[in-house]
């Protein structure tokens, strides 16, 4: 359950996105949300968090968005399996594409570390990893104009209008990993009303996802997962449901601040 665990925290932080040109950044928006496992016969239960922080930063001597993505495990779990992720991006914010990407996994006696640097004059992607049991290893890959890192996919869809979305249709996204390119192929559901624990009922965009195992669209043993975002302008990812052997693993929405504009998805 732990590993199925791991990849959904990373899976929240990447969630689905869309090739289009503004992202929504909002210095002051904070994203909280919860992980929990839920079975036929097990009652649910909570086993990590994950937060999205976003504000403004100089990189190297010019202005930036700085988005932290952080995944761990609940105290009560971290005897069985302590994760904390966190992904750190800092996007230009004339072109809104990233500059710099940083990861720091730890995850039990793993350690995992690894950075991106963009070129988009060139189209290039410069990357750079390391495990505590390898050495540094570095690639050069090339980009297109959908490539992306984790966080940074994040935010892409959150500037699309409903409108733009058709049910059923299908659409492959890029995603930047080390030393390959990972695809991300999502369709559009249709519109439904959701209970979010502790937060009410909302009206919600509904997508169905799997991202592919490598480069190459390779969905057999990708991870799949639906998700559900709000049905207004700030586009923010309520809940999350992906299916293990027995049960499912879900994350939901469990509290927000700053963002840019009202929640008028919510039902009151």
């Amino acid at each position: 359950m732990m590993t199925r665990t791991k990849t959904l925290l990373t899976a929240l932080l990447l969630l689905l996105a869309a090739p289009l040109a503004a992202q929504l950044y909002h210095p002051g928006e904070v994203l909280d949300y919860r992980v929990s496992y839920r079975a036929k016969m097990f009652p649910n239960t909570e086993i990590g968090a994950v937060q999205i922080a976003t504000s403004e930063e100089e990189f190297e001597g010019k202005p930036c968005y700085k988005v932290i993505g952080e995944g761990r495990t609940l105290p009560t779990y971290r005897w069985f399996f302590n994760l904390v992720d966190i992904y750190t991006v800092h996007v230009d914010p004339d072109s809104l594409r990233p500059v710099h990407f940083r990861s720091d996994l730890h995850e039990g006696d793993y350690t995992f570390r690894s950075t991106y640097r963009y070129d988009w004059e060139q189209m290039r992607v410069h990357t750079r990893w390391q495990s505590r049991q390898r050495p540094v290893r570095e690639k050069e890959l090339p980009l297109t104009r959908e490539s992306m890192d984790a966080i940074s996919l994040f935010f892409s869809l959150r500037s699309a209008e409903a409108e733009q979305f058709r049910a059923g249709e299908p659409r492959t996204l890029q995603m930047v990993l080390q030393d390959t390119v990972r695809h991300l192929h999502f369709r559009f559901l249709g519109r439904e009303e959701k209970k979010i624990r502790n937060l009410g009922r909302f009206r919600t965009l509904k997508f169905d996802c799997q991202l592919g195992t490598s480069e190459g669209f390779s969905f057999t043993d990708g991870t799949v997962f639906t998700i559900w975002i709000s049905d207004d302008e700030n586009k923010i990812p309520l809940y999350l449901e992906s299916p293990v052997r027995i049960g499912s693993i879900n994350a939901y929405l469990s509290g927000y601040k700053g963002l840019k504009y009202p929640l008028k998805s919510r039902i009151k």
